[in-house]
């Protein structure tokens, strides 16, 4: 536009009249564009030489990003049977659909069908993945390629799920591998006992470990009456501590509930539009370490913040429909689970945790401080036991340990109590391989931070790098590669 306006309206009209007949003249030999250009070699306007020579250019410039914007168009386009496909998925597997805030155009249309159509679920899934990674493997827009094979990771999961809720299983590891994108180390017997016998040296009193564990544990357990107040009071101070370092959107909010009869301890279901619904399970003892961990991994800077920043950056300020679709069983989960519980460490860093636990918490509480240290100390050390946990489920999974040994397993190497333990058994049978996601995930999202600048010495860069993990699509395949 800007070449031609400069040619109508510049002394330049006569030389390209001259041209046109001169075309007409000598027929098809020559493309108008050849005659200008062979006049204008000769010709007294420089200027406009220079114009029409950055022609062929902008000429390829511009089929380029016609070229793109088709191809972006087929992407959202794929991205958009992504998520109709999800959706119609979470029509017969009620746990499938974790949070969508999209358009009600891509919901099902029609009622589940009474027989689950397992077949065309995973012909519908299979041809998309087909589709995406044809799109991957040509595309030269790197946010196209992301786009695309972040997909399909997620799409093998889909699949996977599917043949679960169809009663066909895998191992454990085979399981996580389809379902998050990772499988988790695993850790002998040996292992755990190290971390069993530093507890012995530390816990007051002698006997069996766990005993000790839980007669220490029991002075900080929070009374049912104090429960919210100190639930509320954590996740003010997670989120004045989240706030500092990221502008969240201005109307997020979240509403706390108390709830019963639950199998996990806490939960985060997500509306969209930057609000959160967070459930805390009462069925148990809740301890007041708990209401940092809980209340920091399921809203600041965990997942109310993790769903707010896909939301705003890449679903509204981006177009990506697909993260208008949260799917538990895939590697988002991962991603997930692994920030909302490193997230806890990265809000409370160091001994932040107990010094705001001995200054507000307990207080609120009505619990005395003495012993809290302690019961700290232990807590760090439990912290080594968590992949206990992924061994039980391992074991539960691939039936090579009975519901009566995992309760024990529990209880020895994950310092459980009966009713947790109990509750731990419900949650494997129901989320399966999922338990992963919180300690591999974990460790696999520190490693992320730190091998991007961010450790306990450079806090503002640990904070930066835990913000951009929060607001892209990552795949496991990638953190794997840091750790």
């Amino acid at each position: 536009m800007i070449i031609l306006d400069s040619i109508l309206n510049s002394k330049f009209l006569p030389t390209l009249k001259v041209c046109i007949s001169l075309k007409y003249s000598i027929g098809n030999r020559f493309s108008l564009s050849r005659l200008l250009f062979v006049v204008l070699r000769r010709s007294i306007y420089p200027s406009m030489r220079k114009l029409l020579l950055l022609a062929p250019v902008l000429f390829v410039l511009s089929c380029k990003s016609t070229a793109e914007k088709e191809e972006n168009k087929k992407l959202n386009k794929l991205a958009e049977e992504y998520v109709r496909l999800g959706l119609t998925i979470g029509q017969y597997d009620g746990d499938f659909v974790d949070a969508y805030y999209g358009p009600d155009s891509l919901k099902p249309k029609q009622e589940a069908a009474d027989d689950f159509p397992k077949d065309s679920l995973l012909a519908s899934a299979n041809e998309l993945m087909n589709d995406l990674r044809s799109l991957a493997h040509t595309t030269t827009v790197d946010s196209n390629k992301i786009r695309a094979n972040w997909m399909c990771d997620q799409l093998l999961a889909f699949s996977r799920r599917v043949r679960i809720y169809s009663e066909e299983y895998e191992s454990f590891d085979e399981e996580s591998k389809a379902l998050f994108g990772v499988v988790a180390p695993v850790y002998d017997e040996d292992y755990f006992k190290s971390s069993i016998a530093e507890l012995d040296s530390i816990l007051p009193g002698k006997g069996n470990v766990n005993d000790r564990f839980q007669k220490l544990a029991n002075k900080f357990a929070i009374p049912k009456d104090k429960l919210e107040p100190v639930m509320n009071a954590a996740i003010a101070e997670a989120r004045k501590r989240t706030k500092s370092h990221y502008q969240l959107p201005a109307n997020e909010s979240f509403t706390l509930e108390l709830v019963t009869k639950k199998p996990w301890s806490g939960y985060n279901w997500y509306k969209g539009n930057y609000k959160s619904l967070i459930q805390i399970n009462t069925d148990n003892k809740i301890f007041i370490d708990r209401a940092i961990d809980v209340g920091s991994h399921e809203s600041y800077p965990g997942h109310h913040v993790y769903n707010m920043l896909l939301e705003k950056n890449l679903y509204h300020d981006r177009g990506w429909v697909e993260l208008s679709l949260y799917p538990l069983f895939s590697p988002q989960s991962l991603i997930a689970e692994g920030s909302a519980n490193y997230g806890v460490e990265l809000a409370f860093p160091g001994n932040d945790k107990v010094k705001f636990t001995k200054s507000v918490l307990l207080p609120l509480a009505g619990l005395d401080t003495a012993g809290v240290d302690t019961y700290f100390k232990a807590l760090a050390i439990k912290g080594k036991l968590n992949y206990a946990r992924n061994e039980a489920a391992r074991g539960l999974i691939n039936e090579t340990m009975s519901r009566g040994k995992a309760i024990s397993w529990l209880k020895k190497y994950c310092l459980m109590n009966d009713e947790t333990a109990e509750k731990s058994i419900d949650f494997i049978r129901k989320y399966r391989s999922y338990v992963i996601n919180y300690n591999y995930g974990q460790d696999l999202i520190k490693s992320y931070v730190e091998q991007n600048g961010g450790t306990a010495q450079t806090p503002n860069k640990r904070w930066d790098a835990f913000g951009k993990l929060l607001s892209e699509e990552v795949t496991p395949a990638s953190l794997v590669k840091t750790k």
